[in-house]
């Protein structure tokens, strides 16, 4: 308990001493412009609790032009993967061709096929969306295969096909493996070790 004389003693010796001004702070709350991918996530979320598994976006497509490359390697995708499935080096086993198609069916289509891929252990594929150099606005296929791709955790990486194989109006597409190859290739490489 502090003693009446010492209070007294601290009161003389803070005698005309002035609590310090307050400097402005700034601001941390949350910003009221909502980001894209958080509003992305939420009607992902509304659409998986109304029954639709398929999540791609219908809005927020990133334009492209239609002479543009596109590429995307997802974490993982080693560079020597990625530079063989960028010179065409894999064995295209599925093909989906999206000339003509209206976003909505495309979208099905896309979501669908790389669902399909996976099912029956499809790794390497193309998509031919075309360039779209007279399409309103430019490119728009084109655009929204390169967003919706990067939506699908499926997708390990993608690139513009060589041109033989559409150039720039198609992708080559490289997509995960499923659980039973996986299982299948850890039994088929553990066979011949011999643990002690």
């Amino acid at each position: 308990m502090i003693e009446d004389d010492e209070f007294d003693d601290f009161m003389k010796e803070m005698k005309g001493v002035e609590p310090l001004k307050a400097k402005q702070k700034v601001d941390l709350s949350a910003p009221k412009v909502q980001q894209p991918s958080l509003i992305h996530r939420r009607q992902m979320a509304v659409k998986v609790e109304q029954g639709s598994q398929n999540h791609l976006t219908e809005e927020m497509i990133d334009l492209v032009h239609p002479l543009d490359v596109l590429e995307y390697r997802s974490e993982g995708v080693s560079l020597g993967v990625f530079r063989n499935l960028k010179r065409g080096q894999y064995a295209i086993d599925a093909r989906l061709d999206l000339h003509q198609k209206r976003m909505k069916q495309a979208r099905e289509e896309v979501f669908q096929f790389i669902k399909d891929c996976r099912k029956y252990d499809i790794r390497s594929a193309i998509i031919l969306h075309g360039k779209g150099e007279s399409s309103e606005p430019k490119a728009f296929l084109k655009s929204c295969t390169n967003t919706w791709l990067k939506q699908i955790p499926e997708v390990l990486a993608f690139h513009s096909a060589q041109k033989h194989h559409g150039g720039v109006g198609a992708l080559y597409v490289l997509i995960k493996k499923s659980e039973r190859t996986k299982q299948e290739n850890r039994i088929a490489y553990n066979k011949g070790r011999i643990d002690f």
